[in-house]
């Protein structure tokens, strides 16, 4: 398992139990586990999804660590197979059965990945237009799905307490509603610091996802 997926996972699911107030239990324990194991990818699915099935007071986390299980296949797993697999009929099949699974956040891991490769700082104006390509006719889609995002991009360099305010009032796309407030938080503060995820903790509207969210972002970013 890749360091800084698993560093992301615990420091995720840890802040979460915090905020809501839950044990963590055997769930980390049996989580990191099925993120280790050594077997093709869909089986490693069906492993994670059967632990989120025994735990279902961590249900709000299963799309966004599902997120991180493709990161932690990107960045450790894919390094065991051949050159071009992911160019293969296997992985376009893996693509095709889990179209519907994890959420926009696998994009921004994506973003922060390829900054560590280019050892770039990870801006706002930066993820929209050079790596979703929001400007380009060829991907309206993500232009719709983030069009909150690139109208209020002052967001970013103004508060935590703001950014939640908006959220609120902003009709934000249905791919991005409940992630919203933790992207644009982490391009406010991308190394996060312990004032802004208090901050985060104290004007969220969500706070155990959002705040875990974000600490997930951050320490992937770190």
């Amino acid at each position: 398992m890749d360091n800084r997926v698993k560093n992301a996972l615990v420091a995720s699911l840890n802040k979460y139990a915090e905020v809501s107030a839950i044990n963590v239990e055997n769930f980390e324990t049996e989580l990191v586990a099925a993120f280790e194991l050594d077997v093709n990818f869909l089986d490693k699915v069906t492993a994670f999804d059967e632990v989120f099935d025994s735990h279902p007071k961590f249900e709000e986390l299963r799309e966004v660590f599902f997120d991180l299980l493709m990161i932690n296949f990107f960045s450790s797993d894919v390094q065991k197979l051949e050159d071009d697999y992911l160019e293969g009929d296997e992985w376009a099949n893996i693509e095709e059965d889990t179209i519907d699974r994890g959420t926009e956040l696998l994009n921004l891991l994506l973003y922060i990945k390829e900054c560590k490769d280019e050892d770039l700082e990870p801006e706002l104006g930066d993820f929209l237009k050079e790596f979703l390509l929001v400007e380009d006719d060829e991907f309206q889609d993500e232009f719709e799905i983030y069009e909150e995002m690139i109208s209020n991009q002052n967001l970013a360099e103004s508060s935590v307490e703001a950014i939640c305010k908006a959220a609120e009032k902003l009709n934000i796309s249905e791919e991005l509603q409940a992630l919203f407030v933790p992207f644009m938080v982490f391009f406010l503060d991308v190394e996060g610091s312990a004032t802004t995820t208090k901050e985060l903790t104290q004007f969220s509207s969500n706070k155990a996802f959002e705040t875990a969210s974000y600490t997930l972002i951050t320490t992937i970013n770190n």
